[in-house]
C-alpha cells in the first residue's frame, strides 16, 4: 500500500482496510508501505517481509501500471488483481480506449496530446465541440480532470492535466447516468449508480462525504442491466484483466453504455464501490479480500 504516486493517501486507506480484514479472517498478514519506485529497494523490502502472496492495494502509478506486478513476477510471488500487460493497458486511457473501440464497445470520441509536442506549438485544434472532459492519460481518482463548457477553459484544463502526465486525453462529454460495474472472478457484480451534487464525479465528489449518493443495485430495466454488465465483462476481457476490475460507464439518454475506463485495483475500503456491489450478492468485505487472495493463487496454476 501507499506508493509514490499522487494517489498515495487513498491507497493507504485501502491498504489499512484490507490489512484489518485479513487479520480479522485469521491470516498472518503484514502491511508494507511502498515509498519508492526503485526496483532493487522494493525487491529487498518484499524479500525481507517473507511473503507467500502479495495483496496489491496500490492505486495509480507504480501500482496499477504493471510495474509492481513486474517486480512480483521477478521474485515469483503470487499477487492479486491483473497481470503486467492488462494493468499497463488499463492504466493507459489512450491505449485502452483504442482497444475498447476496436473490440466493438462504444467509447466517447476523443483526441490526445503529447506534452512535448504541445509545449512547442501551444496549439490545440478542438475537433469534438463542447462540453469536453480533459484528463491525464495515466492517472486515477479524477486527479487533474476537468469538465469544460466554454472555449476559454480549454487551455487552462490542458495545462492542469499536463501537471500530472506527459500525455492527456480530451473526450466529448456524454450526457447520461454515471454507472460503475465490478467484475469478480469473471462475473459481473450488481451495477452501482453514482449521483453527485457536483457538476460531475470529480475528486471532491469521490472523497468528500455527503456530496455523492450511490444506488446499489442501480434502478435499471432488466435488459439494460444485462447490457451494461455485459459491456463491463467485455471491457475486462478485452484488456486481459483477472481477479477483479471496476469499469466506469456512462449510460447515454438513448440507453447506450459508453465505456470510460477500467480500474484494475479499485478502492478497497468497506465503503468503496466494488465492496458495496459485492455485499449485495452476499460477499462481505472480509470474504471479498479472501476471495481475491484465492484468485491470486489460481492465476499461478494457469
Amino acid at each position: 500500500m501507499g506508493g509514490p504516486s499522487s494517489e498515495r493517501q487513498i491507497s493507504l486507506k485501502s491498504g489499512k482496510a484490507v490489512f484489518s480484514a485479513l487479520l480479522g479472517s485469521g491470516l498472518d498478514a503484514v502491511s508494507i508501505d511502498i515509498i519508492t519506485d526503485n526496483e532493487e529497494e522494493n525487491i529487498r523490502l518484499l524479500k525481507d517481509s517473507n511473503l507467500d502472496c502479495a495483496f496489491i492495494a496500490l492505486h495509480g502509478r507504480f501500482g496499477e501500471d504493471g510495474r509492481i506486478q513486474e517486480i512480483l513476477e521477478k521474485i515469483n510471488l503470487p499477487y492479486t488483481a491483473s497481470g503486467v500487460c492488462a494493468s499497463r493497458l488499463a492504466m493507459d486511457k489512450i491505449g485502452s480506449l483504442k482497444i475498447f473501440k476496436q473490440g466493438g464497445l462504444s467509447v466517447p470520441k476523443f483526441q490526445f496530446l503529447e506534452k512535448s509536442a504541445y509545449k512547442s506549438s501551444k496549439v490545440f485544434k478542438n475537433e469534438l465541440g463542447l462540453p469536453l472532459v480533459v484528463k491525464p492519460a495515466n492517472h486515477g481518482s479524477s486527479i487533474g480532470l476537468s469538465l469544460l463548457e466554454h472555449d476559454e477553459e480549454i487551455l487552462p484544463a490542458i495545462d492542469l492535466a499536463f501537471e500530472f502526465d506527459q500525455r492527456i486525453v480530451i473526450e466529448e462529454y456524454i450526457y447520461g447516468r454515471e454507472l460503475t460495474v465490478g467484475v469478480l472472478d469473471k462475473e459481473a457484480l450488481p451495477i452501482v449508480e453514482i449521483i453527485t451534487k457536483n457538476k460531475f464525479f470529480d475528486f471532491e465528489a469521490k472523497y468528500q462525504e455527503g456530496l455523492t449518493n450511490y444506488i446499489v443495485p442501480a434502478a435499471l430495466e432488466g435488459s439494460i442491466t444485462r447490457k451494461v454488465q455485459g459491456v463491463a465483462l467485455e471491457a475486462h476481457k478485452l484488456l486481459g484483466c483477472s481477479g477483479c476490475s471496476r469499469t466506469d460507464i456512462i449510460l447515454s439518454k438513448d440507453s447506450l453504455p459508453y465505456v470510460l475506463e477500467v480500474n484494475t485495483i479499485p478502492g478497497m475500503t468497506a465503503t468503496s464501490l466494488l465492496p458495496k456491489a459485492a455485499k449485495i450478492v452476499g460477499i462481505d468485505f472480509n470474504q471479498l479480500c479472501l476471495k481475491l487472495l484465492e484468485l491470486a493463487y489460481e492465476k499461478t496454476k494457469v
